[in-house]
């Protein structure tokens, strides 16, 4: 019997074995395709502080937002920390756990997120095109910035963008400028 034929298969097997055990990492290309992706769908604007003023804090990027999005009978909803900060944003969502939110706004206890997300239009992103937002995601620097969102009957410390009928808005005082 020949030891090196032997040797050799027995590398080969080993190799193989290991690259199956390997834990999947994202490459370059599919983190440059989700930073891509991200700064086409706008995410920045509802989840970088300062976005929706017109100012983003690209110290903080996808850190969370400094404004609110006003549902009617519902609350004021703000943008969430998107960085992979273990206690404040999605350190601790596994990139499946990310995807469900992109595409059914669901968080991984099963809750929804706002109805401000976007995710009817998300669930159309092919798997290749959402696991690279996961990717991308996952690779920022992570940033501590704990969001709170606020119930209708909480006074709201922070900008709110609200959606307002056109006889309201008409007799606020910046409509008669």
């Amino acid at each position: 019997m020949d030891t090196t034929l032997d040797r050799k298969a027995l590398l080969a097997m080993a190799a193989a074995l290991c690259a199956l055990a390997a834990p999947a990492f994202a490459d370059d290309a599919e983190i440059a395709r989700g930073k891509y992706i991200v700064s086409i769908a706008g995410c920045s604007d509802c989840h970088t502080p300062g976005g929706m003023l017109g100012n983003p804090d690209m110290k903080r990027y996808l850190g969370g937002s400094d404004v609110g999005f006003s549902i009617p009978g519902q609350g004021v909803f703000v943008g969430s920390n998107l960085t992979p900060d273990a206690d404040t944003g999605l350190g601790k969502w596994t990139a499946d756990q990310v995807v469900t939110a992109i595409r059914k706004g669901k968080r991984p206890d099963g809750s929804d997120l706002s109805g401000v997300m976007p995710s009817a239009s998300f669930a159309h992103l092919t798997d290749d095109d959402v696991y690279a937002i996961a990717a991308f995601l996952k690779n920022l620097p992570p940033v501590s910035n704990k969001i709170v969102s606020y119930k209708s009957s909480d006074k709201v410390p922070i900008a709110v963008s609200a959606v307002l009928p056109p006889d309201v808005y008409n007799a606020l005082p910046a409509s008669q400028k």
